[in-house]
């Protein structure tokens, strides 16, 4: 099996909801980054041999999206895609797919991501219930709710961190924690090398250049985010220890090591392993650890081998419980876990457009490994009632 590595990698700014990227339709983030990635890499498009893009929101309210994707960009109609929806996993698992059918050699070159636009995502209106007289009732799929759960996500993630001694006041830290860091790498350019600015509107529809993400917010402070409210009856989520819902595309360029040298590329990073795990319908805070360890135990790894982590936060409840299950209990433990995740902020900050995330987190991994001077790292992500996918990456020093 050959070695599978990354080329290059882009992103959109992520746009907060119902901001400046609130008129742009999915496919469209997507095609955008697929040129960028393309041109960064000077790699030709007709040599991509697929896409896989992740769209964790029903399709982003589209037919194919992937494929529309592809025939927005600058790729051949011949190139064939896949979307692929594993909720806010999508994005990772559509790398770890690419991973797999390079190793395979079944495909020499992949464009693998994600892109979302939530504010765009449309309202539901039964067919049924519209053809009877009488009220009718829609139904909004950002409320993130099932059938095969009774709550809503926000509620039952405040019961699981509260299951595991994470207390709204902790989450609350880490959440105030991750606009921090966030702003601190800004600082010093460090996500210069994921953006890739995209056309917007301002908020009187006057077309601008998104250069930045929206979400951040500089304002942050333990007091404001001790006064907000629960969302949903939550215990312990508020809007400022969750992320914004958000819109946005990310992109890597998967390549077979034997391809990347054929033509002159230097990889960003190696791509050593990808797991994917189900638990329960409540489990999300948990899931990155089990992918995690399932992922480690595969490559005979322990927790502290690993010098970076990236865990979305898909609340900051997330990668609090999945550090402390990663250290078996031990405050001490995850403590020292803490220190190397997320350790240039989080989704809290960041933003979470759902099928872009997972691919947003490889990329950042694969920076901050690369400033470190190189090493090993995990990236994971929890997905919708129970989901979870870990990637494992290296980077030579």
């Amino acid at each position: 099996m050959t070695d599978v590595v990354v080329a290059a990698y882009a992103r959109t700014p992520f746009g907060r909801f119902g901001g400046a990227l609130r008129a742009a339709r999915a496919p469209d983030l997507g095609a955008a980054v697929i040129d960028v990635v393309l041109d960064r890499a000077a790699f030709p498009s007709a040599d991509v041999d697929g896409v896989y893009a992740g769209v964790g929101m029903i399709g982003a309210g589209t037919l194919t999206p992937a494929r529309q994707a592809v025939m927005l960009s600058g790729l051949p109609e011949t190139t064939p895609s896949l979307a692929v929806d594993r909720a806010c996993c999508s994005g990772m698992s559509a790398v770890g797919l690419g991973w797999k059918d390079i190793r395979l050699g079944e495909a020499q070159a992949l464009l693998c991501g994600g892109f979302e636009a939530l504010s765009a995502t449309p309202r539901f209106l039964p067919r049924l219930q519209a053809a009877r007289p009488g009220a009718i009732e829609m139904d909004d799929p950002l409320l993130l709710r099932a059938p095969v759960v009774d709550r809503q996500i926000a509620v039952y993630t405040g019961e699981e961190s509260l299951r595991h001694g994470v207390t709204r006041e902790m989450q609350d830290g880490w959440a105030l924690q991750s606009h921090q860091r966030y702003f601190a790498a800004q600082a010093r350019g460090f996500f210069d090398s994921e953006l890739a600015p995209v056309d917007g509107v301002d908020t009187k529809n006057r077309p601008i250049r998104l250069t930045e993400d929206e979400s951040p917010r500089p304002d942050s402070d333990p007091e404001a985010l001790a006064r907000l409210k629960p969302i949903y009856g939550s215990l312990t989520v508020t809007a400022g220890n969750a992320p914004g819902l958000s819109d946005g595309a990310a992109m890597l360029l998967v390549m077979s090591g034997e391809a990347a040298r054929r033509r002159e590329l230097v990889p960003r990073a190696t791509i050593l392993g990808y797991a994917q795990v189900a638990a329960g319908p409540t489990s999300g805070t948990t899931t990155p650890a089990l992918a995690i360890r399932k992922l480690l135990v595969s490559h005979g790894l322990t927790p502290d081998a690993v010098d970076l982590y990236e865990i979305n936060e898909a609340y900051a409840a997330t990668p609090l419980v999945s550090t402390l299950v990663l250290a078996d209990g031990a405050s001490a433990a995850a403590d020292r876990l803490r220190r190397r995740t997320n350790v240039h902020g989080g989704a809290v900050a960041i933003g979470h457009p759902l099928g872009a995330s997972g691919a947003r987190l490889v990329m950042t991994l694969v920076a901050a490994l690369s400033e470190r001077g190189g090493g090993i790292g995990v990236a994971a992500i929890c997905g919708g009632f129970g989901q979870g996918d870990a990637l494992l990456v290296r980077v030579d020093r």
